[in-house]
């Protein structure tokens, strides 16, 4: 059995208690879940990670060490947070998603399924700081995006599916294509993400 350190909420639902709160190292402190949480089959949460109420994952997630998430938060099914990481409140990560090391992602924010965030400019080419991108509130990024290093998605800014996003994206901005251009937000595009109801 691994050794798990963790102090839980009310009302809590975990499908395997022994993959909450992943001991990586004795002086870690425990992991910290709030209220609601429902945390499927499969799915690694590491010590030292502050999680707020009502947080749900698919199976076999994994959200690592030095990790803060706010509340409402839905990890999907294989996604993976590397740790090192703050994500806001009422954020939706779905099917397979990656967020490296250092990346900062605000509040209201959805990231569609198979999208990656990276956070290493020169993979194992050259030694540099990581730093991975940011995701102000109110972001959507579509199916299969990549988001390179460094990367500052602007607040209500739309990533289109499949566009690879090499430099900063203005707030209420359209990023599409491969590398990704920007363009002027379409009236369809505008306004809130519909996550925080």
């Amino acid at each position: 059995m691994t050794e798990t350190r963790v102090e839980l909420g009310e009302d809590c639902v975990i499908d395997d208690p022994d993959s909450v709160g992943y001991l990586h190292d004795e002086s870690a402190d425990p992991a910290v879940i709030g209220d609601r949480a429902r945390i499927r089959k499969g799915t690694i949460v590491y010590a030292d990670t502050e999680i707020g109420d009502d947080f749900i994952t698919g199976h076999n997630a994994l959200v690592r060490e030095k990790t803060t998430i706010g509340d409402g938060v839905i990890v999907g099914t294989d996604t993976v947070i590397d740790g090192t990481t703050e994500i806001g409140s009422h954020v939706s990560l779905q099917t397979g998603v990656y967020v490296p090391t250092d990346t900062t992602i605000g509040s209201n924010v959805f990231v569609g399924p198979r999208a990656v965030m990276t956070n290493d400019p020169y993979p194992v080419r050259r030694e540099v700081d990581l730093v991975g991108p940011t995701l102000e509130d109110g972001v959507s990024v579509g199916a299969n995006a990549t988001i390179l290093p460094g990367v500052r998605i602007g607040a209500g800014s739309f990533v289109a599916a499949g566009a690879t996003v090499t430099e900063d994206v203005p707030p209420h901005t359209l990023a599409l294509g491969t590398p990704a251009r920007n363009r002027d937000l379409p009236e369809s595009l505008s306004g809130e993400n519909l996550l925080n109801e």
